[in-house]
């Protein structure tokens, strides 16, 4: 029987940090949808944060745009799809797969929890939490545990490995939306750890949906053997 430790998108190594990480990130996601549910307008946290950076210039704020696109519909399907064509030429469905699944999953738990929270900013535009980090944190997370399940590293150096780029995108994303005034900081955080909570479940899940697959293929085999 193949070693599924080769196989599997979430290394048995890193179950235990990224399961622990999901639940605190769950708990962010809800104690700040608690906190905010039904706002209007920024906490004290979010206006102090707005204020230090309304004053960018053009430049930032065209780097802030460019980073915006990558969570728009088009720029989103472009980037999915340049990783899961790099999956398969390389012959790793599972991964591929992952790599579906977990930003969508991440994005539709953001759609879920808006109108549930209905914060909103600039009128009627329900803001908590940020789709477009959730997104972006979520890609990065996949990636990052694909390339680093393949090199084998440790409990501590993986986690490391493996968290590091999504809080990097997520924290990217996040001053974009910001800067944008398309979110409240407090959103982006909210949708950072919606992509930390939802990816290692997405994983385990496309693990044990594969791992069960393979089990039924290989059934007749060892019972003809047999």
């Amino acid at each position: 029987m193949p070693d599924r430790r080769v196989r599997a998108v979430l290394p048995p190594s890193l179950r235990a940090p990224l399961g622990g990480t999901a639940v605190l990130a769950a708990l962010v996601v809800g104690v700040l949808g608690i906190l905010y549910a039904g706002d209007s307008g920024p906490a004290p946290v979010d206006a102090r944060i707005w204020a230090a950076v309304e004053d960018a210039g053009p430049r930032w704020r065209h780097a802030a745009r460019a980073v915006d696109f990558l969570g728009e519909p088009l720029g989103a399907a472009v980037l999915v799809a340049v990783v899961v064509a790099g999956c398969l030429s390389l012959r790793r469905p599972r991964a591929a797969a992952l790599v579906a699944a977990g930003p969508a999953a991440a994005v539709a738990t953001t759609t879920l929890l808006k109108p549930l929270v209905g914060r909103t900013i600039h009128g009627e535009h329900l803001s908590y939490p940020s789709g477009h980090t959730a997104f972006l944190t979520a890609l990065a997370l996949v990636t990052a545990l694909l390339m680093t399940g393949r090199l084998a590293p440790g409990r501590p150096a993986g986690t490391v490995l493996v968290l590091a780029p999504a809080l990097l995108a997520g924290a990217t994303m996040g001053w974009a939306q910001v800067l944008l005034g398309a979110h409240y900081p407090t959103d982006v955080l909210g949708g950072g750890c919606t992509a930390l909570a939802v990816v290692p479940v997405t994983a385990w899940l496309v693990d044990r949906t594969a791992d069960r697959a393979v089990d039924r293929t290989a059934e007749p085999v060892r019972q003809e053997r047999g």
